[in-house]
């Protein structure tokens, strides 16, 4: 789990935040599966409270992010960012189980959120449940073909855990197509067509 995956979220919430509204406290928690987000209407102190829980991530400040992370939740339900955010922050503390729920509530909201997705199916790969990543992965690209994260993990599961060189090299030749410049991946690539005898 990374931070980039914050900021991708920080981005997404922002400007959802920013392009609604801000206006309305609500009296009581805002529940609810959402189609649209753009119909969602997020309370000024629930933005300012999500915001300061990303610096709080940025600065590794896992603790504090957690508690107000789970205020925002109290108050605004609606949304994945914040469950997607939770889940992170407690990866980085190594509470495995927390992050879990975390990331399967962000995923009860929107089952096709790659971001949730990617946390999850990384999570289930440092646990050894590889066949779980693997679903994970397979069916979010399916909605989601071009998150290169997405793309990228896959092909570390197929390659370092699941020793599937065909699927490996299938997954780093699409994200290659996006990401020519990635040294790390070409590499892997080179390393995958060694191995496979090509």
């Amino acid at each position: 789990m990374n931070l980039k995956a914050v900021k991708i979220i920080l981005h997404s919430f922002a400007a959802l935040s920013l392009a609604l509204l801000l206006a309305s406290c609500a009296s009581g928690p805002q529940t609810g599966r959402v189609s649209d987000y753009s119909s969602v209407r997020v309370s000024g102190s629930v933005s300012r409270d999500f915001e300061r829980s990303l610096e709080y991530l940025q600065e590794e400040n896992y603790a504090a992010a957690i508690e107000l992370l789970q205020a925002v939740i109290e108050r605004e339900q609606r949304l994945p960012a914040p469950y997607i955010n939770l889940g992170i922050a407690y990866y980085k503390r190594g509470d495995e189980k927390h992050a879990e729920e975390a990331f399967l509530k962000a995923l009860e909201l929107d089952p096709q959120h790659p971001v949730a997705t990617n946390e999850l199916a990384v999570l289930y790969r440092k646990q050894g449940r590889f066949a779980e990543a693997k679903k994970a992965y397979t069916n979010a690209l399916a909605e989601n073909p071009d998150y290169l994260p997405l793309i990228k993990n896959l092909g570390i599961l197929c390659d370092l855990y699941l020793q599937d060189l065909q699927c490996a090299m299938a997954q780093f030749q699409q994200y290659l197509q996006h990401e020519p410049d990635d040294k790390d991946v070409s590499i892997w690539m080179a390393d995958i067509k060694r191995r496979a005898g090509n």
